[in-house]
Protein backbone atom coordinates (compact mmCIF):
# COMPACT_ATOMS: atom_id res chain seq x y z
CA UNK A 1 0.00 0.00 0.00
CA UNK A 2 2.66 2.35 1.18
CA UNK A 3 4.17 1.64 -2.88
CA UNK A 4 1.02 2.56 -4.42
CA UNK A 5 0.47 5.13 -2.30
CA UNK A 6 4.33 6.49 -3.82
CA UNK A 7 3.59 5.76 -7.08
CA UNK A 8 0.21 8.04 -7.03
CA UNK A 9 1.77 10.28 -5.61
CA UNK A 10 4.53 10.92 -7.88
CA UNK A 11 1.48 10.67 -11.14
CA UNK A 12 -0.48 13.32 -9.09
CA UNK A 13 2.90 15.78 -9.00
CA UNK A 14 2.93 15.27 -12.42
CA UNK A 15 -0.62 15.66 -14.00
CA UNK A 16 -1.59 18.90 -11.12
CA UNK A 17 1.88 20.48 -12.03
CA UNK A 18 2.30 23.71 -13.17
CA UNK A 19 2.09 22.57 -17.39
CA UNK A 20 -1.62 21.78 -16.52
CA UNK A 21 -2.36 24.70 -14.76
CA UNK A 22 -1.37 27.17 -17.43
CA UNK A 23 -2.82 25.23 -20.34
CA UNK A 24 -6.17 25.35 -17.90
CA UNK A 25 -5.73 29.04 -17.19
CA UNK A 26 -4.99 29.13 -21.05
CA UNK A 27 -7.57 27.89 -22.28
CA UNK A 28 -9.66 30.08 -20.63
CA UNK A 29 -7.91 33.01 -21.44
CA UNK A 30 -8.29 32.14 -25.36
CA UNK A 31 -11.83 31.39 -24.74
CA UNK A 32 -12.36 34.70 -23.34
CA UNK A 33 -10.60 36.51 -25.96
CA UNK A 34 -12.70 34.59 -28.74
CA UNK A 35 -16.25 34.60 -27.03
CA UNK A 36 -15.35 38.46 -26.19
CA UNK A 37 -16.19 37.50 -22.72
CA UNK A 38 -19.01 36.07 -23.00
CA UNK A 39 -19.17 35.39 -18.99
CA UNK A 40 -19.56 39.35 -18.47
CA UNK A 41 -21.33 40.48 -21.05
CA UNK A 42 -23.97 37.39 -20.83
CA UNK A 43 -23.94 37.15 -17.06
CA UNK A 44 -27.71 39.14 -16.79
CA UNK A 45 -28.95 36.67 -19.43
CA UNK A 46 -27.49 33.72 -17.40
CA UNK A 47 -28.60 34.92 -14.18
CA UNK A 48 -32.29 34.91 -15.63
CA UNK A 49 -32.93 31.39 -16.78
CA UNK A 50 -31.25 30.02 -13.72
CA UNK A 51 -35.12 30.36 -12.70
CA UNK A 52 -37.06 31.01 -15.67
CA UNK A 53 -36.57 28.24 -18.94
CA UNK A 54 -36.31 30.48 -22.11
CA UNK A 55 -39.14 30.63 -24.23
CA UNK A 56 -38.95 27.77 -27.61
CA UNK A 57 -35.86 25.39 -25.73
CA UNK A 58 -36.98 21.61 -25.62
CA UNK A 59 -35.57 19.25 -23.24
CA UNK A 60 -36.17 16.87 -20.20
CA UNK A 61 -35.54 19.00 -17.05
CA UNK A 62 -36.22 23.19 -16.22
CA UNK A 63 -33.48 25.43 -16.24
CA UNK A 64 -33.37 25.15 -12.52
CA UNK A 65 -33.01 21.91 -12.32
CA UNK A 66 -30.13 21.36 -15.48
CA UNK A 67 -28.12 24.52 -13.26
CA UNK A 68 -28.42 21.68 -9.79
CA UNK A 69 -27.07 19.16 -11.97
CA UNK A 70 -24.24 20.81 -13.47
CA UNK A 71 -23.75 22.16 -9.59
CA UNK A 72 -23.87 18.52 -8.01
CA UNK A 73 -21.39 17.31 -10.90
CA UNK A 74 -19.07 20.32 -10.05
CA UNK A 75 -18.97 21.18 -6.42
CA UNK A 76 -17.38 18.52 -4.54
CA UNK A 77 -14.46 17.30 -2.25
CA UNK A 78 -12.14 19.44 -4.19
CA UNK A 79 -14.04 22.43 -4.13
CA UNK A 80 -14.58 22.27 -0.67
CA UNK A 81 -11.08 21.02 0.84
CA UNK A 82 -9.32 22.37 -1.80
CA UNK A 83 -10.33 25.59 -1.09
CA UNK A 84 -9.34 25.18 2.75
CA UNK A 85 -5.87 23.94 1.83
CA UNK A 86 -5.15 26.92 -0.36
CA UNK A 87 -6.56 29.69 2.09
CA UNK A 88 -4.37 28.08 4.59
CA UNK A 89 -1.55 27.37 2.52
CA UNK A 90 -1.06 30.80 0.69
CA UNK A 91 -3.12 32.91 2.56
CA UNK A 92 -5.61 35.84 1.09
CA UNK A 93 -3.48 35.89 -2.19
CA UNK A 94 -4.32 32.30 -3.06
CA UNK A 95 -8.13 33.35 -2.83
CA UNK A 96 -7.83 35.89 -5.31
CA UNK A 97 -6.00 33.62 -7.72
CA UNK A 98 -8.81 31.16 -7.18
CA UNK A 99 -11.53 34.17 -8.58
CA UNK A 100 -9.12 34.90 -11.39
CA UNK A 101 -8.69 31.62 -12.68
CA UNK A 102 -12.54 31.27 -11.87
CA UNK A 103 -13.65 34.18 -13.93
CA UNK A 104 -11.17 32.49 -17.03
CA UNK A 105 -13.12 29.27 -16.30
CA UNK A 106 -16.23 30.63 -16.79
CA UNK A 107 -15.80 30.63 -20.81
CA UNK A 108 -14.43 27.08 -20.52
CA UNK A 109 -17.72 26.28 -18.93
CA UNK A 110 -19.81 27.31 -20.89
CA UNK A 111 -18.24 26.35 -23.98
CA UNK A 112 -18.62 22.58 -22.52
CA UNK A 113 -21.98 23.36 -22.11
CA UNK A 114 -22.91 25.33 -25.71
CA UNK A 115 -20.78 22.08 -27.07
CA UNK A 116 -22.78 19.29 -24.99
CA UNK A 117 -26.14 20.95 -25.65
CA UNK A 118 -25.58 21.51 -29.83
CA UNK A 119 -23.93 18.40 -30.37
CA UNK A 120 -26.35 15.83 -27.91
CA UNK A 121 -28.38 13.02 -29.19
CA UNK A 122 -31.79 11.29 -28.66
CA UNK A 123 -31.49 7.38 -27.78
CA UNK A 124 -34.57 5.04 -28.80
CA UNK A 125 -36.36 5.72 -25.63
CA UNK A 126 -36.16 9.89 -26.17
CA UNK A 127 -33.82 10.28 -23.43
CA UNK A 128 -31.13 13.15 -24.57
CA UNK A 129 -27.83 12.06 -24.31
CA UNK A 130 -24.54 14.36 -24.16
CA UNK A 131 -21.25 15.54 -22.72
CA UNK A 132 -17.53 15.47 -24.20
CA UNK A 133 -17.49 11.81 -25.60
CA UNK A 134 -20.54 12.92 -27.91
CA UNK A 135 -19.29 15.87 -28.78
CA UNK A 136 -15.51 15.06 -29.60
CA UNK A 137 -16.73 12.36 -32.09
CA UNK A 138 -19.99 14.31 -33.51
CA UNK A 139 -18.15 17.73 -33.47
CA UNK A 140 -14.64 16.65 -34.45
CA UNK A 141 -15.55 13.93 -36.78
CA UNK A 142 -16.04 9.52 -36.64
CA UNK A 143 -12.33 9.52 -37.28
CA UNK A 144 -11.81 10.96 -33.47
CA UNK A 145 -14.00 8.16 -31.84
CA UNK A 146 -11.26 6.60 -30.44
CA UNK A 147 -10.28 9.83 -28.43
CA UNK A 148 -14.04 9.92 -27.35
CA UNK A 149 -13.70 6.56 -26.09
CA UNK A 150 -10.23 7.08 -24.26
CA UNK A 151 -12.01 9.89 -22.44
CA UNK A 152 -15.02 8.14 -21.22
CA UNK A 153 -12.69 5.33 -20.45
CA UNK A 154 -10.69 8.02 -18.33
CA UNK A 155 -13.65 9.50 -16.94
CA UNK A 156 -15.09 6.39 -15.40
CA UNK A 157 -11.51 5.41 -14.22
CA UNK A 158 -11.12 8.87 -12.37
CA UNK A 159 -14.59 8.91 -11.02
CA UNK A 160 -13.81 5.32 -9.31
CA UNK A 161 -10.17 6.06 -8.57
CA UNK A 162 -9.98 9.51 -7.76
CA UNK A 163 -12.19 12.76 -7.14
CA UNK A 164 -15.47 10.19 -7.05
CA UNK A 165 -16.78 7.29 -5.15
CA UNK A 166 -13.51 6.12 -3.04
CA UNK A 167 -13.14 9.91 -1.49
CA UNK A 168 -16.69 10.30 -0.56
CA UNK A 169 -17.68 6.92 0.75
CA UNK A 170 -14.64 6.76 2.54
CA UNK A 171 -15.33 10.10 4.31
CA UNK A 172 -19.35 8.52 4.77
CA UNK A 173 -18.28 5.30 6.17
CA UNK A 174 -15.57 6.82 8.63
CA UNK A 175 -18.62 9.17 10.08
CA UNK A 176 -20.84 6.31 10.70
CA UNK A 177 -18.60 4.08 11.88
CA UNK A 178 -17.06 6.92 14.11
CA UNK A 179 -20.53 6.90 15.49
CA UNK A 180 -21.93 3.46 16.03
CA UNK A 181 -18.52 1.18 16.48
CA UNK A 182 -15.82 3.72 17.35
CA UNK A 183 -13.95 1.01 18.86
CA UNK A 184 -14.20 -1.57 15.69
CA UNK A 185 -15.36 -4.34 17.62
CA UNK A 186 -17.71 -6.19 14.98
CA UNK A 187 -15.14 -6.61 12.07
CA UNK A 188 -15.00 -8.83 9.64
CA UNK A 189 -11.82 -9.42 6.70
CA UNK A 190 -12.29 -9.11 3.01
CA UNK A 191 -9.59 -9.72 0.63
CA UNK A 192 -7.26 -9.69 3.60
CA UNK A 193 -8.28 -6.25 4.87
CA UNK A 194 -10.73 -5.51 8.13
CA UNK A 195 -13.59 -3.61 7.73
CA UNK A 196 -16.35 -2.80 10.63
CA UNK A 197 -20.07 -4.03 9.86
CA UNK A 198 -21.02 -0.49 10.27
CA UNK A 199 -18.78 0.60 7.64
CA UNK A 200 -20.65 -2.69 5.07
CA UNK A 201 -23.80 -1.70 5.73
CA UNK A 202 -23.48 1.85 5.35
CA UNK A 203 -21.40 1.43 1.73
CA UNK A 204 -24.31 -1.04 0.95
CA UNK A 205 -26.89 1.67 1.43
CA UNK A 206 -24.94 4.39 -0.23
CA UNK A 207 -24.52 1.94 -3.04
CA UNK A 208 -28.20 1.23 -3.28
CA UNK A 209 -29.73 4.41 -2.95
CA UNK A 210 -26.74 6.19 -5.80
CA UNK A 211 -27.67 3.56 -7.62
CA UNK A 212 -31.36 4.37 -7.50
CA UNK A 213 -31.21 7.84 -8.39
CA UNK A 214 -28.64 7.22 -11.39
CA UNK A 215 -31.13 4.73 -13.06
CA UNK A 216 -33.61 7.17 -13.03
CA UNK A 217 -31.82 9.21 -15.10
CA UNK A 218 -31.41 12.65 -15.44
CA UNK A 219 -34.53 13.92 -14.41
CA UNK A 220 -33.91 12.01 -11.01
CA UNK A 221 -30.81 13.44 -10.65
CA UNK A 222 -31.90 16.70 -11.00
CA UNK A 223 -34.84 16.42 -8.28
CA UNK A 224 -32.19 15.25 -5.88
Amino acid sequence: MEAFNEITKQIDDIVWGLPLILLIIGCGIFLTIRLKGVQIRQLWLALKYMFSNENGGEGEISSFGALCTALSATIGTGNIVGVATAISTGGAGALFWMEIAALFGMATKYSEGLLAIKYRVTDKNGKMLGGPFYYIENGMGKKWTWLAQLFAFFGVFVGLMGIGTFTQVNSITSATNSFFDPEKVYTVTIFGMEYTFTQIITGVAVTILTALIIIGGIQSISII
